[in-house]
């Protein structure tokens, strides 16, 4: 029987609704400079890192700016729509203070350093969290398992050992890739598909239902 050594959190649909933030950000951005946004990007771009929806922008939806500039705009734009309002999602502050009385947490995000350092810090979590991680530093976003390796590198224990909180298809998708156990929440507005959610041990409606004992089952499991 594996005992848990960890737990990583997703951010973007796990502690924060963001999604629909990211996606009228960036769609507005696409439309005012002069690009072609269509029905599918958004869900194309989930759990991309900067560098590949920065790209994902320039060339698939031609906005015709380089990726730099159109990352730094998007990133401001987020950060200016976090000032404004933190969407926070119900039982986000209560779980993460729950477990961290259990286990070291990480975070691993396809969000900006900056954007997850401006989350943790409004929301008062910065302490409980011992790695925070951005897709930025690894070679390649999710689905990829590379920023779930490299957590569970920076903390210390065993992929097979930690424990993912997951919303999205390709973040389940890159939590098992790692060789991790998951905890699916999916997200309302984007839900990860039948075969990403049968992949995960563990799917419930909300954080609210993410306990010590539910977290040790999970890994635990086979």
């Amino acid at each position: 029987m594996t005992r848990v050594g960890a737990v990583v959190f997703d951010l973007d649909g796990v502690l924060i609704d963001s999604e629909s933030v990211w996606d009228a950000v960036r769609r507005a951005l696409t439309e005012e400079w002069g690009g072609q946004w269509h029905g599918n990007a958004h869900r194309d771009m989930m759990g991309m890192s900067a560098p590949e929806w920065s790209c994902y922008m320039h060339e698939r939806l031609r906005v015709p700016r380089s990726p730099g500039e159109i990352n730094v705009e998007v990133v401001r734009r987020m950060a200016d729509a976090y000032a404004t309002h933190l969407p926070l999602l119900p039982g986000a502050v209560d779980c993460v203070r729950r477990l961290a009385l259990h286990w070291p947490l990480a975070v691993a995000s396809s969000s900006n350093q900056e954007l997850i350092d401006v989350v943790l810090r409004e929301a008062g979590l910065q302490q409980c969290f011992r790695i925070v991680l951005s897709s930025e530093e690894v070679k390649s976003g999710k689905p990829a398992p590379d920023v779930y390796l490299e957590a569970a590198n920076r903390l210390g224990v065993r992929p097979m050992a930690c424990v993912a909180i997951e919303d999205s298809a390709n973040g389940i998708r890159s939590a098992i890739a790692a060789g991790m156990r998951v905890v699916a929440v999916p997200n309302r507005q984007y839900p990860p598909g039948h075969e990403a959610l049968d992949l995960a041990q563990a799917v419930v409606p909300s954080l609210r239902e993410i306990t010590p004992e539910l977290v040790t089952r999970v890994g635990s499991a086979q």
